[in-house]
């Protein structure tokens, strides 16, 4: 599969989509993030393991360290806004660099539907004696056209790069 060129419309619309999904989630504006899924959302992430070369897996098998749909995403963001949400009290500053942004049209996509491979570096800090956290990953994501032809996220792979995550919880959304 060869990724569209930088120039294209559809890789920039990607883009385009990638950073502004960013900016939400930094401002914390998740009921504007919410707005970026499709109804058919799945966000996951596999557990990764340590395997010897030739193994053929790096991730658990039905083992993700979340697989959400819509209604559990929505169920999260709004757990947020109550007073139970303790490992989101204080909040996070959360910084999200997406890079190396590869689109790719496949026919086992559908119509209006791009394959997006991406890099995050999540810098996360809380409160003001704990270390800051950095998370490196790579995403996979399916992106949907809507009806006004706005891109809208369909399903997001998050593969961590290392085995045993050292942040304190999962809380936030990569």
């Amino acid at each position: 599969m060869t990724p569209l060129r930088y120039s294209d419309a559809d890789h920039l619309d990607a883009h385009q989509f990638l950073v502004e999904e960013a900016a939400l989630l930094d401002r914390r504006d998740l009921a504007g993030w919410l707005r970026l899924l499709t109804d058919d959302v799945r966000y996951l992430m596999p557990v990764r393991v340590a395997t010897a070369r030739g193994a053929g897996f790096d991730t658990l098998a039905d083992m993700a360290h979340f697989d959400e749909d819509l209604y559990a995403l929505r169920k999260r963001v709004d757990r947020f806004a109550t007073e139970h949400a303790w490992t989101e009290d204080p909040p996070s500053r959360t910084r999200h660099f997406i890079t190396n942004v590869l689109t790719f049209r496949a026919e086992a996509e559908g119509e209006g539907e791009l394959r997006v491979e991406s890099s995050l570096l999540l810098f996360r800090s809380r409160g003001d004696n704990r270390e800051a956290d950095l998370l490196s990953a790579g995403r996979t994501d399916l992106l949907r056209r809507a009806g006004g032809g706005e891109l809208r996220l369909a399903r997001r792979e998050v593969l961590v790069d290392e085995t045993v995550l050292r942040t304190q919880n999962l809380a936030i959304f990569l």
